[in-house]
């Protein structure tokens, strides 16, 4: 039976449909774009979106499993219509932020939190993959790098243990392989604790110049990050704030006991995406 990837050309989405084609399984890519689909050759390409339910049948005919990203609007219209598909499993990537008892109140959580329940109770068996900090976030600081070689942070300090979305796709490419989930739906991190500074001297290493840190307060890291919801920014800034404090990160076996070995540690993360901080 097919696999339906939702988000495939997504940062853990693309990881996903590779890992599938690797192991010789059918695959299925949704995009809303057809023009944009830039799949390897056996991937099988739908145009699909999760707000137009009328996209829905044809993308999820004969398919057993799928892979898709957390997103509360339009999850109830596609949870009534993989159960009229007869889809057996869906592997949400969701947040581990709906695990951590502080951040229970904030738009992050909230938003994650209302789609794994609206796909919970849809029929198909739901298995949530919830990693806590993307190493992938370290790409808002390409710009700034590539321009300036500056990355200006609040709190850099600030400790956690990012994943690479690598290792991310492979715990959902478990799920879809039937692993337990209460392994896979644990609180995932990455291995190491690192700084923001860290992150960055990392990254610098990777590009092979200095990057300098410029420490900013949370009045100029909110006129930054001025374009988001003010909910969210909060969010944001209170997880980062709570990095600064003696066990006010996470670092969990998540990852070593799903994938049997360690996570890629950061520094090959930045090696992996060093073009785009030059």
């Amino acid at each position: 039976m097919t696999t339906l990837v939702i988000g495939a050309r997504g940062a853990v989405g693309r990881h996903v449909v590779d890992g599938l084609l690797a192991a010789g399984t059918p695959v299925r890519a949704s995009v809303r774009d057809l023009a944009k689909a830039d799949f390897a050759p056996g991937v099988d390409v739908v145009q699909a979106d999760l707000t137009q339910p009328d996209t829905l049948p044809a993308a999820l005919d004969g398919v057993d499993q799928v892979f898709l990203y957390a997103e509360p609007s339009g999850a109830a219209d596609f949870g009534k219509a993989a159960l009229v598909a007869g889809v057996r499993r869906l592997v949400l990537l969701s947040s581990g932020s709906v695990l951590v008892p502080w951040a229970t109140a904030n738009p992050i959580t909230v938003e994650h939190r209302t789609t794994e329940e609206l796909l919970a109770g849809s029929g198909p068996e739901l298995v949530p993959i919830r990693p806590l900090v993307l190493a992938n976030n370290a790409r808002n600081w390409a710009s700034s790098i590539r321009s300036e070689r500056v990355v200006r942070l609040v709190h850099p300090g600030s400790v956690s243990a990012p994943i690479h979305e690598r290792d991310i796709a492979e715990v959902a490419l478990a799920a879809l392989s039937g692993a337990d989930p209460r392994e896979v739906s644990a609180l995932l991190t990455g291995a190491e604790p690192l700084t923001l500074r860290d992150q960055v001297r990392l990254i610098a290493a990777a590009v092979g110049e200095p990057i300098a840190v410029e420490e900013i307060d949370e009045t100029r890291a909110r006129e930054m990050f001025g374009v988001g919801e003010p909910g969210t920014v909060e969010a944001i800034l209170d997880f980062v704030r709570r990095g600064t404090g003696e066990g006010g990160w996470f670092r969990t076996g998540t990852a070593e006991r799903v994938l049997g070995r360690s996570p890629v540690p950061f520094a090959a993360w930045a090696r992996d995406h060093v073009a785009e901080f030059r």
